[in-house]
């Protein structure tokens, strides 16, 4: 077992990775920029240093500096969080070739992911069902036009570099396709370094249902369940819950094997998300494999009584996961609420500064991630995310009841959050009925939600 390691990241996963180190009689090690020197991560580690000033590009994602930190403070192993540069290749194999352990898959399995198109080749030949599109990034717009002929509108045009939501567009018919292609290839070099697109058939209101799958050096692999994360903004996560409300058994034994067999295709090791699309048909699709911890992690830790942070450690150690698929047999229901500081109000306009205020509920089937405390001064060079309220209950129908309490007993001032967004979303009657797809959120709530009065505190 590592006796020391540093956390690449901040926020509440940092404190996450910190405490979990703690737990196990593991020294942690925190780093932080010119901005997050007061930060908790920093007064919760046995050791922190600087690694910058506040812009990312200049302390947390500052490759070389960062190794330099972690063979000065003697780590064994390097914990990268999520974000920031948890599936950078090039990151994890400076780690490595440092002498020091990377707490995430090798390098290779982060590439072969990576670039989108190749993972859907990969996934193929696995047998894994992939949505129909290219075979592999398109080189021309006669290309283009050819495979759209193919599969048919409207249709996606993705990043193969991507991830997050960027570099994506919907092409509803052939007028739009080059026009498209040209804006989605200059997002995709501008965010990711690489303009190469695919093109991908559009599903109509689908399902985001993704499998929690852990392995070891051994060759072990499982899957911890399903998560449903349709609930989304702009592509991005906003709500969370496992297990999904669609997915019956026989449908979770499908999607869990199809999942088991994409990760054990590249050799995986340590946690990882195998993330798919179901369409109304119940028909499943591999659309991404993320080669690190997720933000909503919680959730499948709830139903399943494991600590992924603690097996992620393990296993990069060369621990055995000692754990079968018939050793997964979770239990009740959980929902995680992502606390950001944004107001939904003026289109999630990020509202930095200082918290005047803040208190956190407690009480049975309910947990707080944060690094939130009273006085902390919410930066505006970071990701919005302040906090994840994540609560169980026996059934969806606790858990609802459960979040409801939590939710109203949430306090944060000085800034504007998500939280009476959350609060809304829990009286809307789609989504107590579990009747939601990706692109509810902002097509059938947000503009209601939006133009209702404030609902005052």
């Amino acid at each position: 077992m590592f006796h020391k390691i540093l956390v690449a990241n901040r926020g509440e996963i940092a404190v996450r990775v910190i405490r979990a180190c703690h737990e196990m009689n593991v020294e942690a090690v925190a780093v932080y920029s010119e901005a997050d020197v007061d930060s908790l991560a920093v007064r919760m580690a046995d050791e922190a240093y600087p690694v910058g000033p506040a812009p990312a590009s200049q302390s947390y994602l500052n490759i070389p500096r960062l190794v330099e930190v972690a063979r000065r403070a003697g780590v064994d192993a390097v914990h990268p969080g999520y974000g920031f540069l948890s599936e950078n290749a090039a990151f994890a194999r400076a780690v490595q070739e440092a002498g020091i352990a990377f707490i995430g898959p090798a390098p290779e399995a982060i590439e072969a992911m990576g670039v989108k198109a190749e993972a859907r080749e990969r996934m193929r030949q696995a047998g894994v069902p992939v949505i129909p599109g290219s075979d592999g990034p398109v080189h021309s717009l006669e290309e283009a036009r050819r495979v759209a002929e193919r599969i048919g509108y409207p249709l996606l045009i993705k990043a193969s570099a991507g991830g997050g939501g960027r570099g994506i567009r919907v092409v509803e018919e052939p007028s739009q396709l080059e026009p498209l292609l040209e804006s989605a290839s200059r997002e995709a070099v501008s965010g990711f370094g690489s303009g190469e697109v695919y093109l991908e058939r559009f599903l109509p209101a689908p399902r985001h249902v993704e499998f929690q799958v852990v392995g070891d050096r051994q060759g072990s692999v499982v899957h911890l369940w399903e998560r449903d994360s349709s609930l989304q903004r702009r592509r991005q996560k906003v709500v969370e819950e496992a297990p999904s409300p669609i997915v019956t058994p026989a449908l979770r034994r499908r999607m869990g094997e199809a999942a088991v067999r994409a990760a054990a295709a590249i050799g995986y090791h340590t946690a990882g998300t195998v993330e798919f699309l179901v369409d109304a048909g119940g028909d499943f699709y591999f659309i991404e494999m993320n080669t690190r911890i997720q933000v909503e992690h919680p959730t499948t830790e709830w139903i399943t009584g494991l600590d992924l942070v603690k097996l992620q450690i393990r296993t990069a150690a060369g621990e055995p996961l000692g754990l079968t698929q018939a050793d997964v047999r979770p239990r009740g229901w959980s929902i995680e609420f992502r606390i950001n500081v944004e107001d939904p109000r003026r289109n999630f306009i990020p509202s930095p500064g200082a918290i005047t205020d803040y208190h956190e509920p407690g009480g049975p089937g309910v947990r707080v991630d944060s690094a939130a405390y009273v006085g902390y001064a919410v930066q505006p060079f970071y990701d919005s995310l302040l906090a994840k309220l994540i609560v169980w209950g026996n059934d969806r129908e606790e858990a609802l009841a459960r979040a409801a309490r939590a939710l109203d007993e949430f306090r944060v001032e000085g800034v504007r959050t998500t939280l009476e967004m959350h609060r809304a979303l829990l009286e809307h009657p789609d989504f107590r009925a579990g009747r939601y797809h990706t692109q509810w959120l902002e097509s059938v709530f947000l503009p209601s939600f939006q133009r209702a009065p404030a609902v005052p505190r």
